[in-house]
């Protein structure tokens, strides 16, 4: 049963010209979840609780509800009729104020930052979003250390790109930091881990069984980010089937719209600020940058190591010779494999508890077979020893 619920006490955040109405990304789920958590664990549908948001659209509020439940912010009690209540978590997302709905008045487009609020940028570009300073701490609590794009962080440049509706490519090899500075720029996103298995339902979802023995269609990350107004992260996006990845397209472009066949026709439209980036990794075997799919991200940047930033994190300069080192020769075309960014920081953590031989033996052991030797060759001349690939030795 249900318990009705009071209209809950609404402060409406000011604004030139009135009441914004427009909810930030996340606001809808807060409010749900400080309506969640008001119920004292009481069960409510979906239409209650849009009514207790002075009349919101119940379709979103079931959206933010499906949203909490996916993170364990609040629970399905029920599945005919839908009904959610509150757990141990549901506290720790509440908002403390609830935004009113408007009154029957469509909503008002977000203002655009003036000039006056926005720092300057390189002579001839425009964009709302601010120019980073300093590290960027990514969701998972690492710091980003920034690099340039054209003139301003790449934090910046991507957060802009955002603002324009570009979607960007980054391509590079593994390990350059590809996933770290979307991460670093947009921490709200949604992720999608291609591989040559990803299928259409791992971007919209499908339908899953529940503990009562019904089935419920459970929608996936595209989805869930075209309806947040948050991006989408296609990772290593090259490996997944072209006929896979064709369901993004329509999201991207113009229609801003997807149609999911697996739910009755279910049309789904993109909300503010929803945004596409990938990740290309060229040398990767099987990834494949169709014309399709290329077409769609107009702006395809090249991610490269950052050898700087290596020394800067205090990695044995040794290490980070060989890495140069074999680097310069891999753009000649003599070898196919380089260390990266990633390498390097596993060198240095591998160092700092087996020892730096130890570490190099490992650099030689996960290089390619074919460039083994040439990766051992550059380890000797840096540190002045031949060493061995990590292996077991004799019994103890």
């Amino acid at each position: 049963m249900t318990t009705p619920i009071p209209p809950a006490t609404a402060t409406p955040t000011a604004s030139t010209g009135g009441s914004v109405f427009r909810l930030r990304n996340g606001e809808l789920r807060a409010m749900v979840a400080r309506v969640l958590v008001d119920c004292g664990g009481t069960s409510q549908t979906p239409r209650n609780i849009a009514a207790a948001l002075g009349g919101r659209s119940s379709g979103a509020v079931g959206n933010a509800l499906k949203s909490l439940a996916d993170r364990g912010e609040a629970e399905v009690a029920s599945t005919a009729p839908l009904m959610y209540k509150a757990t141990a978590k549901t506290e720790s997302v509440a908002a403390a104020i609830i935004t009113p709905a408007p009154s029957g008045t469509a909503r008002p487009r977000r203002p655009k930052k003036t000039a006056a609020t926005t720092p300057p940028a390189p002579s001839g570009v425009t964009g709302t979003a601010a120019v980073v300073t300093g590290l960027v701490t990514r969701p998972n609590g690492m710091a980003y250390h920034p690099r340039l794009l054209s003139g301003m962080p790449d934090v910046t440049a991507l957060r802009r790109l955002r603002d324009a509706g570009v979607a960007a490519l980054l391509y590079g090899p593994p390990g350059t930091g590809k996933t770290s500075v979307v991460e670093a720029a947009f921490p709200d996103l949604l992720t999608v881990q291609g591989d040559g298995d990803t299928t259409v339902a791992d971007f919209v979802g499908e339908y899953t069984q529940t503990d009562d023995g019904r089935y419920v269609f459970v929608h996936g990350p595209l989805v869930r980010a075209m309806r947040e107004g948050v991006p989408l992260f296609i990772d290593d996006a090259t490996l997944i089937p072209p006929t896979v990845l064709a369901v993004v397209y329509p999201a991207m472009d113009g229609r801003r719209q997807i149609v999911i066949k697996a739910n009755g026709g279910e049309v789904v439209d993109a909300a503010e600020g929803f945004y596409v980036v990938a990740g290309h990794n060229p040398g990767v075997h099987g990834a494949i940058l169709t014309d399709a799919l290329s077409s769609r991200f107009s702006a395809q940047i090249h991610v490269s190591t950052d050898y700087d930033l290596a020394t800067q994190l205090k990695i044995d300069r040794r290490a980070v010779k060989v890495a140069r080192n074999l680097a310069t020769r891999q753009a000649k075309g003599e070898i196919g494999w380089a260390p990266q960014l990633r390498e390097l920081i596993a060198f240095q953590k591998i160092a700092d508890v087996l020892g730096a031989d130890a570490a190099a033996g490992n650099l030689v052991g996960i290089a390619p077979d074919e460039d083994r030797d040439t990766v051992a060759a550059a380890v000797r001349d840096a540190f002045g020893t031949t060493v061995k690939p990590l292996a077991l030795g004799a019994r103890i």
